[in-house]
């Protein structure tokens, strides 16, 4: 099982839990489809792009739930990053954790990541 990650404002949640789907915070409907990270890329991800930000879930998504909506395609420094160009049903979630903000300013993965 392949997993991949999804860093998003609890209320973005939420109310992707109302509607049995997520069609992306404001940088994915910018950009046409969701961002996601691997294992490998989603704690440089948070501190990128959500530094000192708290109130965060992080969702993990099984890849092969997502069929050919996914797909890898080049981004931060030439790797690889999943992206989903569909919205994301809550049901293909395999879970979603709060990501708290520690003391030094860095979001906590402790028993998050592989």
């Amino acid at each position: 099982m392949a997993l991949i990650y999804k860093i998003l404002p609890a209320q973005l949640w939420r109310e992707a839990q109302a509607s049995g789907k997520l069609i992306g915070a404001p940088v994915d409907l910018a950009d046409g489809y969701i961002h996601f990270s691997s294992a490998e890329q989603v704690v440089e991800t948070a501190a990128r792009h959500f530094a000192l930000q708290d109130n965060l879930v992080l969702l993990a998504v099984e890849t092969e739930r997502l069929d050919a909506a996914l797909r890898w395609e080049v981004s931060r420094n030439g790797a690889l990053f999943p992206h989903l160009y569909a919205p994301l049903r809550i049901a293909d979630v395999a879970f979603a954790h709060p990501l708290p903000l520690l003391a030094n300013g860095q979001h906590d993965f402790s028993g998050l990541l592989p």
